[in-house]
């Protein structure tokens, strides 16, 4: 039995991709894959040739052998030349990520936070000054009447 209230599949997932989350993850997924092609440029055309100074220009030739004899696939060997590549690309990225992107963001945000409170307390202090003269205005008025009425 269904209900004729109820939004039918088609609406609800309509609903669902036009919530502003959903499409402003799919931008970022966008834009994290083409920036993950930047990222990658950068760790093998610098930072592989600066590691290569030392050793081997590409990380993933730098491995250690656990066996007694690591030939073509035969013994156990550790890669962690591509686990070092890796690495230097997730810093990067958080690094590029945070410096470009998170801190001036925030900044900014930090900045409209203290313009929104300045307004709201320059708006109290001219309530609270409005309100202190209407309360002098009203202690005058009182203090008139009542000296009137010592008068008469």
């Amino acid at each position: 039995m269904s209900e004729k209230n109820e939004p039918g599949i088609w609406q609800g997932f309509k609903a669902f991709l036009m919530r502003g989350n959903v499409v402003d993850l799919a931008v970022a997924v966008v834009i994290g894959a083409a920036f993950t092609n930047i990222v990658n440029s950068v760790v093998k055309g610098i930072i592989n040739p600066l590691v290569g100074a030392i050793g081997t220009k590409n990380l993933d030739r730098y491995s250690s052998c656990l066996s007694s004899s690591c030939q073509g696939t035969h013994g156990i060997q550790l890669m962690w030349g591509s686990v070092l590549g890796a690495t230097l690309s997730f810093v990067i990225t958080a690094a590029v990520v945070y410096f470009l992107m998170i801190l001036p963001m925030t900044k900014y945000l930090a900045r409209l936070e203290a313009r929104r409170r300045a307004r709201e307390g320059t708006r109290e202090v001219v309530e609270e000054t409005e309100l202190e003269v209407l309360k002098q205005i009203r202690d005058g008025l009182i203090a008139q009447r009542g000296s009137g009425h010592n008068e008469r």
